[in-house]
């Protein structure tokens, strides 16, 4: 007799871990209009998880700077990309300013981009 509780977690795992590589894909594609670096690469994407229980979303995100003057057109960007993705019922998207924001957190194709390296 096959065991069926280990195939089920597993292809939770595998739901979950498509939806946030999904997800990470699409932050990809949403750029400061100031900065020509999406995003994710910037670091200002802190958390993206997926609970399976809920079928919700989870993604904390932040800013360059709290002031930043395209952040509600940044925000939106996400929402939409976010919301795109087949699976995820509901998205809990927060904006974070801690830990602020610092260059350290770019990936080096960022820093690189920008002038950084």
């Amino acid at each position: 007799m096959e065991d069926k509780t280990n195939t089920s977690a597993q292809t939770q795992t595998d739901e979950e871990l498509r939806i946030t590589q999904e997800a990470v894909e699409l932050l990809k594609t949403v750029f400061d209009p100031e900065i020509p670096v999406n995003v994710y690469d910037l670091g200002l994407i802190y958390r993206i998880e997926y609970t399976q229980a809920d079928k919700t979303l989870h993604v904390d995100m932040t800013l360059t700077a709290p002031s930043c003057p395209a952040a509600d057109f940044i925000v939106e960007d996400v929402r939409q990309k976010l919301v795109s993705i087949e699976g995820p019922e509901k998205i809990d998207l927060q904006l974070v300013f801690e830990p602020e924001w610092n260059q350290d957190m770019m990936s080096e194709e960022a820093k690189l981009e920008l002038g950084f390296l």
